[in-house]
């Protein structure tokens, strides 16, 4: 019996020994052999390839000034939370990555306090006025819900409260959550990338001016090195043009990405063959085309004006990379509300709104990276699009107005009256208009078996017939980029903010991944795509059953270890006690 005691001593030592040296094994393997196992069904805490790549090549510490300490909702938290875990993910991968959760209201000064959010909005965050419920009712208070990120002497604001209008306070913190790997990921490679890709805004046919695009190019300017061009020359013969100067036909080729955003006159054919050609050799165009006449200035001062089509002569072209802008224009019942003047009291007038059916707001459906999940996105005498059918072309469908929505021909007579009137709902039965469109693949050119061959095989011009695999894509409304100014100053606003209903709409950051899909569309933009599973728990059975849980949740573990305990006690009773007899 004592030898048998001492057997059992003797196996329990050796195995207690050898799991101990295996611990030491897989701890002195996994310093040199590195790995992660990710057990979640989404791949939660998986990071993309193109996030590992740009953390391996870090040269630098970056450092991450996150603003989300403090007494926050659960909801708060659980932002702060996967931040942290982010973070943490990304420290994994690099030794470069350092940060610092920081709490703004800190201070016990309300002066300190106001200086701190100061400095914060001057370095670029945005506040939130957050509601939060307590014991006593309701209390405002302010949070940052973003970060300053340093990168050597630079320095750049994150948000990662992505709002969403129309969306409840849970959604949009699970979209902000969803998309922390892409906004972290991105702020790194802005900071670290050396040369900026080159972005041309294309003048000279009447597109929008540098008041209208402030804040476009500012914002730009942060990702890209932007230009604004001009096509030189204003002959009529294509022949005459190329014959005299050839390197003109190539004025693009320098730039990763073309803007053209509102013109209102004619297109040249050489500015078309530039524009061609550009295609032709991999470039990418983001077009904004109004293909209708109607300004709301004349309307105001008037109360009625014509829509017409306008004659840019584009149609040609863009028919042959498989789109036509019709020449129409949508109403939609989503639609933005403007200011009008309906009485007066004493001096000042009475302004209301009303919803113009001219403007609709479009709410993107769509799982492209381009759209998920942004905001909704306001628009101006927007008109619908075809798709047409072209070989080797592939057509994403970006934007649609909603099912409620109806589209009229030019020449079609617009006037201020409307809004007086009770809409026939019978003639808002949709369906729903496209008005953006991606295309993808290998264009052919427009100029195709259309030029002297003298002029198709000059080396020096380089003509080419059909295009590499490239991508650019069309809206037909250019003051979608259009932004507003502030009344009295004239100083421009934020691009997507409306000064009259106070709102920020998406269509900044539609034009800001529409162009980082088009220059880069194998890199961050694809993290967009990831989708995240958030299991949120039913707040109306949490209330309605709040006892019962709170009861099991003490209860439950206490009775399993009690079973557990007895089951092992009865085992236990019946091996050794056989082993005594």
């Amino acid at each position: 019996m004592a030898d048998k005691r001492k057997n059992i001593k003797q196996n329990n030592i050796i195995q207690l020994l050898l799991g101990l040296v295996i611990i030491v094994l897989v701890n002195i393997i996994g310093s040199y052999v590195f790995t992660r196992i990710d057990l979640t069904s989404e791949k939660r805490y998986s990071l993309s390839d193109e996030t590992k790549e740009l953390l391996r090549d870090l040269d630098d510490y970056v450092f991450f000034r996150v603003y989300l300490e403090g007494d926050f909702p659960a909801g708060f938290k659980r932002l702060r939370n996967a931040t942290k875990e982010m973070l943490d993910e990304f420290r994994a991968y690099t030794d470069y990555i350092d940060y610092e959760f920081i709490n703004p209201s800190a201070a016990d000064d309300p002066k300190e306090r106001q200086s701190t959010y100061q400095l914060l909005v001057e370095s670029g965050l945005q506040p939130t006025d957050l509601q939060v419920k307590t014991g006593e009712g309701q209390s405002s208070r302010i949070i940052f819900p973003g970060a300053l990120v340093t990168y050597k002497a630079e320095e750049i604001p994150v948000e990662l409260l992505k709002t969403q209008f129309g969306l409840p306070s849970e959604a949009q913190l699970n979209n902000s959550i969803q998309f922390l790997e892409f906004n972290l990921s991105n702020t790194i490679k802005k900071l670290t990338q050396g040369q900026k890709p080159k972005v041309a805004y294309m003048e000279g046919h009447g597109e929008l001016g540098p008041d209208e695009t402030a804040d476009l190019m500012a914002t730009l300017a942060a990702d890209y090195a932007v230009e604004r061009i001009a096509p030189e020359g204003r002959l009529n013969s294509l022949t005459e043009r190329i014959a005299r100067d050839t390197a003109d036909t190539r004025i693009l080729n320098k730039y990763d990405a073309i803007i053209i955003a509102k013109p209102d006159s004619t297109f040249s054919e050489q500015d078309k063959f530039i524009i061609d050609q550009f295609i032709m050799r991999g470039g990418k165009v983001l077009w904004l085309i109004d293909p209708v006449l109607a300004d709301m200035d004349s309307i105001q001062n008037q109360e009625s004006t014509v829509g017409i089509a306008k004659k840019l002569k584009l149609e040609d072209q863009l028919f042959r990379y498989g789109i036509r802008l019709n020449n129409d224009l949508v109403l939609d019942l989503n639609a933005l509300p403007i200011p009008l003047v309906v009485g007066q009291m004493g001096d000042q007038p009475q302004i209301e709104l009303f919803p113009w059916y001219y403007f609709p707001i479009l709410t993107p459906v769509s799982d492209h990276p381009i759209v998920k999940n942004l905001n909704v996105i306001k628009t101006e005498f927007v008109s619908s699009i075809d798709t047409i059918a072209v070989p080797g072309i592939k057509k994403t469908i970006l934007l649609k107005t909603s099912p409620y929505s109806r589209t009229v021909n030019t020449p079609v007579f617009i006037s201020l009256r409307m809004i007086s009137e009770e809409p026939d709902e019978k003639l808002y039965r949709g369906p729903a208009q496209p008005v953006a469109v991606l295309l993808e693949g290998e264009f052919k050119s427009l100029y195709q078996n259309r030029i002297p061959p003298e002029i198709a095989n000059d080396k020096d011009i380089g003509f080419l017939e059909k295009s590499r695999p490239t991508s650019m894509v069309v809206v037909s409304d250019g003051d979608l980029v259009k932004n507003q100014f502030r009344t009295g100053s004239g100083y421009p606003l934020p691009l997507g903010y409306d000064k009259y209903t106070r709102r920020t709409f998406g269509n900044k950051e539609f034009v800001m991944n529409a162009l980082a899909y088009l220059i880069d569309e194998r890199g961050l933009i694809s993290i967009r795509s990831k989708e995240l599973t958030i299991r949120m728990l039913d707040k109306t059975r949490v209330s309605e059953n709040e006892l019962f849980i709170q009861i099991a949740n003490v209860s439950v573990p206490i009775i399993l270890i009690i079973i557990y305990g007895l089951i092992s006690n009865y085992f236990r009773k019946r091996k050794y006690g056989r082993s005594w007899k």
